[in-house]
């Protein structure tokens, strides 16, 4: 007869159960942190459960969902051995999506797989979880440690997640409502954000230079202090804005920057003129052209270049729309304007 557990038999596969029991544990106290109106318990359950009547009120409630991860920049929190910031930027990748369509957030789940549970450092990315939740309104009710031995090595992790939000039909952003002489607003960005890093950690060589050693292009910051500056999460300011004005369109800038992301949100005939003078590019996109020799174009068409999102409102809701932004803590200012066109960008 083999007396060996359950438990032994999966550890001897490269497995630890009893390490994800305390990752669990560990984690508990950085997921109550997210509870709202609509947390019914605490995970652990087979199914994250969510109170939906605290949508009530609603004239024809639509739910928006948005999925995605964080990318390389892992490699950079695995490299620099800090991980109490990428699930920021797991959250931020998400509801920064579902909040361009005037939804607000209402529960993220996360997915984490690894190549070995160390349940430290789990709960250490799922703080970073909790914190993106926190900032965003959104109750983190559940999600999944998955450890990989044999496909991942033993220090890898990826990492990915899953917003619902939900809005009101009529108070969806409607960009056919858009118009000739709008005006466009940028949100400043906290650095790359998650998108680009394929680019950045070939241009950096990141994995055979030294990132840790200050940087003066970046304020005496470093190479990967600088990289791993958590997405901006920009859902309680535009919720703010939105309340009272109309807003015509939101784009969060992501992969494919300024020319893939912004024409999103522009109706077919009209086209986002962006005055290239007025946008703050900050510092790691100049240090990043310089080093990698990128030309301009491709750098507006990588990177978010210091613009985490772009809004479209009337002309005459122009200043409110910046006082409205800046009195929630957003760097809010012009950009550019709308005109006919079917280019739906131009940068000039």
């Amino acid at each position: 007869m083999n007396n060996n557990s359950k438990s032994d038999v999966y550890a001897q596969a490269g497995v630890d159960i009893t390490a994800g029991y305390k990752a669990v544990e560990l984690m508990k106290k950085h997921i109550s942190r997210t509870r709202n109106e609509g947390s019914i318990d605490d995970v652990g359950g087979f199914g994250g459960c969510f109170d939906l009547s605290c949508i009530a009120g609603m004239e024809h409630p639509v739910s928006v969902s948005g999925t995605d991860g964080c990318g390389t920049k892992v490699k950079l929190a695995i490299l620099m051995d800090k991980h109490d910031t990428i699930g920021i930027d797991a959250v931020a990748m998400c509801v920064n999506d579902i909040i361009c369509v005037g939804a607000k957030p209402l529960f993220f789940l996360d997915y984490i797989a690894c190549g070995k549970n160390y349940p430290e450092k789990i709960a250490e990315i799922v703080s970073g979880v909790a914190e993106g939740c926190v900032q965003s309104g959104c109750a983190l009710i559940g999600g999944e440690t998955a450890e990989h031995p044999g496909l991942m090595p033993t220090e890898d992790y990826d990492l990915a997640g899953f917003a619902v939000g939900v809005v009101d039909k009529p108070k969806m952003i409607d960009n056919s409502k858009m118009s000739v002489g709008d005006i466009v607003i940028a949100l400043s960005s906290s650095g790359v954000h998650s998108n680009g890093f394929s680019l950045v950690r070939k241009v950096f060589d990141v994995e055979n230079s030294d990132i840790k050693s200050p940087v003066p292009e970046l304020g005496g910051k470093s190479i990967g202090e600088t990289l791993l500056t958590p997405t901006k999460i920009y859902v309680k300011p535009v919720l703010a804005l939105l309340q009272e004005v109309k807003v015509k369109g939101i784009s969060h800038i992501t992969g494919g920057g300024f020319y893939e992301n912004i024409p999103r949100s522009i109706p077919d005939g009209l086209c986002a003129k962006i005055d290239r003078k007025s946008v703050k590019i900050l510092p790691i996109f100049d240090l990043l052209a310089k080093t990698g020799n990128i030309c301009e174009r491709d750098m507006f068409n990588t990177f978010n270049m210091g613009v985490g999102m772009s809004i479209v409102v009337a002309k005459e809701d122009a200043e409110k729309s910046l006082d409205i932004l800046k009195a929630n803590g957003e760097d809010a200012y012009i950009i550019g304007e709308i005109v006919e066109s079917d280019n739906k960008i131009e940068i000039c």
